[in-house]
């Protein structure tokens, strides 16, 4: 599976983690909302690409209304 995700201003607290909400769709087209505590580049990267990654990293939009549900209709399974 392919994800293509955004990140959001938004920030929920799962089991005392703090997680950023991206949104997003599958290469099919559902849609998705991400929970995402880390994003880790590899070793390898050069300084500049990781300097670029650091910045974009800051980027957010904003929340779709639905983000705005979360967590309170979440269910993990």
């Amino acid at each position: 599976m392919k994800l293509t995700i955004t990140s959001t201003e938004r920030v929920v607290t799962i089991n005392e983690v703090p997680a950023r909400i991206w949104e997003g769709t599958t290469e099919t087209g559902v849609p998705v909302t991400c929970f995402i505590t880390r994003v880790a580049v590899p070793e390898s990267v050069s300084d500049v690409e990781h300097d670029r990654f650091r910045a974009e990293l800051e980027e957010h939009a904003p929340p779709s209304a639905e983000a705005n549900w979360w967590p309170a209709r979440m269910v993990l399974d």
